[in-house]
């Protein structure tokens, strides 16, 4: 179905915190795709938009780019603040509007709405409610009740004005009212239920397991030793006369492992997401550092499934904190200690790590996408 008249925007910039997991709602894989591509590839399969534009976390724009070659905005504070972001640039005179977590798309109901194009300011797809309701301890009569869907398809025009003019709004029909704007109620669907909570993963047909895929990562890090500074390794203290010089606290396994799980994730490195020129960094606790990118991972539904560490130096001997140094890694990225493995070698002598110079730590992880399944089962 062509619609060269509408652009398709998706939201998917919200940061899932009724949701209850660690992997945000809109990155739970669907087999090899994140929840928010499948909606889209979903929509593309059965419509032929203008244009499909994607709202993301800021933080997440360059990433979500990595796997389309859609239109990425970053979102605001609110959803009209989002929303109103991705009207920024639009040319067509109609959008068709769609949160992510309505995931299970009806394409009857949304041919449908489309059907009415032209026929209001938005088209709206409202499910009638059958059960009674009470507002406080009165009871309201049911049939002036309509439960509100998405997607929701607006004048461009008039969804701009609505948003600039009016405060914050749940969804693009009220907004409209709320400025006068004509609104047109369709069938809705009961097929189209929004993934809100744990309980809906069960309930929602749509939905797909994880793939079993991994991905590998390889980090390197090295820091010279100095004087007068404290030695961090793996988040444990080090008894030596010196420690690394650094911009941080100079813990170059940290470093080194961030490195290696920012790969399996195809995030970049160290340096884009903590840079040596910014002095909020300097002196940093690296633990902390390996906190926020553990965050970010699981946010974007991965998860560490092992890693293997391997320490050179010359100075000092290691081999009585190995074991301290993977209990401190475990609990800071909430894995089992079997799942990590530290090593520690020299490089007889030779080189810079030979002369007592400094060390290198080599660090390998392994991702896997985070299994949601588990949760509901």
């Amino acid at each position: 179905m062509r619609m060269s008249d509408v652009t398709l925007i998706l939201l998917a910039a919200g940061g899932s915190t009724r949701f209850g997991l660690a992997a945000k709602k809109q990155w739970l894989y669907q087999d090899e795709k994140p929840l928010w591509l499948k909606v889209a590839d979903d929509f593309r399969e059965n419509f032929e938009f203008a244009e499909i534009v994607i709202v993301a976390p800021p933080s997440e724009t360059g990433y979500m780019g990595l796997f389309c070659g859609d239109r990425i905005v970053s979102g605001g504070n609110s959803r009209s603040e989002s929303l109103a972001n991705a009207l920024e640039d639009i040319r067509t005179p109609y959008a068709l509007v769609n949160d992510i977590a309505r995931c299970c798309l009806d394409i009857e109901m949304i041919k449908g709405i489309l059907s009415r194009k032209g026929e209001a300011d938005v088209i709206v797809p409202a499910l009638k409610v059958v059960d009674t309701v009470y507002y406080g301890d009165k009871a309201v009569d049911r049939d002036k009740i309509k439960m509100i869907q998405t997607p929701q398809l607006s004048r461009t025009d008039i969804l701009a004005k609505a948003l600039a003019a009016a405060a914050e709004f749940t969804d693009e029909s009220s907004a409209v009212a709320a400025i006068g704007g004509s609104v047109r109620f369709v069938n809705g669907s009961q097929a189209a239920q929004k993934l809100t909570t744990l309980d809906d993963l069960r309930r929602l047909p749509c939905l797909s397991p994880p793939s079993s895929r991994t991905f590998a990562g390889f980090g390197i890090d090295t820091h010279a030793f100095e004087e007068g500074r404290s030695m961090l390794l793996g988040g444990v203290k080090i008894d030596a006369p010196f420690g690394y010089r650094a911009h941080s606290d100079g813990d170059v396994l940290i470093h080194a492992l961030i490195d290696a799980l920012l790969g399996a994730a195809g995030m970049g490195d160290i340096g884009e997401h903590f840079p040596d020129t910014d002095e909020s960094y300097a002196g940093a606790d690296s633990t902390e550092l390996l906190e926020e990118v553990m965050s970010l991972i699981r946010g974007v539904g991965l998860e560490p499934a092992h890693v293997d560490l391997t320490i050179l130096t010359e100075t000092p001997r290691l081999s009585g904190y190995k074991g301290a140094m993977r209990s401190s890694l475990a609990k800071i990225m909430n894995i089992s200690e079997r799942n990590i493995n530290i090593k520690a070698t020299t490089s007889e002598k030779m080189g810079f790590i030979g002369r007592k110079e400094g060390t290198t730590v080599h660090a390998v992880a392994t991702l896997g996408y985070y299994n949601w399944m588990k949760e509901i089962s």
